[in-house]
C-alpha cells in the first residue's frame, strides 16, 4: 500500500503461528466469545449524579485518549484473508479491521479460531494509517479491533475523534435535533 507516496513498499510477512504459539495457545472455540472487548469501557461507570462518578468518567476518557494516541503511533500486524483483503469482522452493523499488537497476539487469535497451523499473511501498518486511511475505505461504518478475543483487546469505534469526521457515526445529537434539517450518517 503506497498511496501516500513513500515510494517504499511495505514488507509482506508470512508466519506459521503454530511455531510461535507452541502449546500455550488457549484453544477456545470460534464464535461470539472471540469478539473483541474494550478494556476502557469496563472502566467507565454507569452514569451517576455524584461528582465522584463524574471524576471516574473523566479519568476513563483521559485513559482512552492516552491509549488512542499510543495506538496511532504504533505499528500493528494486520492479517489478510484468502482474497488478499484486510481481515475484517462484521458485528452489529460495523466492520472491524482486525489488528494485533504482536505475533503472539495473532497466534492466540489463530489458535482460538482453530487455524494456528496455517500460514498467515500480514502487514505491519501504523495505527494512525488504519484509522485515517483504511477505515474510510470500508463500506459503511468501520473501526479497528486490536487483539480481538483477548482480555486486553481494545475497540477503536467509528466515532468522531477516533476516525475521520466524514466516516464517523454520530452517537450524540443528530443534525435534525440541532436544527439543521438534515440527518447524519
Amino acid at each position: 500500500m503506497n498511496d501516500n507516496g513513500e515510494g517504499i513498499p511495505e514488507p509482506r510477512r508470512v508466519s506459521r503461528l503454530a511455531d510461535l504459539a507452541g502449546e500455550s495457545v488457549p484453544m477456545a472455540p470460534p464464535g461470539p466469545e472471540a469478539a473483541p472487548v474494550t478494556a476502557v469501557a469496563r472502566a467507565v461507570p454507569e452514569p451517576g449524579h455524584d461528582a465522584e462518578a463524574g471524576d471516574e468518567v473523566a479519568a476513563a476518557r483521559r485513559e482512552f485518549a492516552r491509549l488512542l494516541g499510543e495506538f496511532r503511533r504504533t505499528a500493528v500486524l494486520v492479517p489478510f484473508d484468502a482474497q488478499e483483503s484486510l481481515w475484517t469482522a462484521d458485528f452489529n452493523g460495523v466492520r472491524w479491521i482486525c489488528a494485533f499488537s504482536d505475533e503472539e497476539a495473532l497466534a492466540r487469535f489463530a489458535g482460538a479460531r482453530g487455524e494456528a497451523g496455517r500460514e498467515w499473511t500480514y502487514r505491519t501498518i501504523l495505527g494512525a494509517r488504519l484509522l485515517d486511511v483504511m477505515v474510510p475505505m470500508l463500506p459503511g461504518p468501520g473501526g479497528v479491533a486490536l487483539d480481538a478475543g483477548s482480555a486486553d483487546g481494545m475497540l477503536f469505534p467509528p466515532v468522531a475523534g477516533i476516525v475521520p469526521d466524514e466516516v464517523a457515526v454520530d452517537l450524540g445529537e443528530t443534525a435534525i435535533e440541532a436544527g439543521t434539517g438534515t440527518g447524519t450518517r
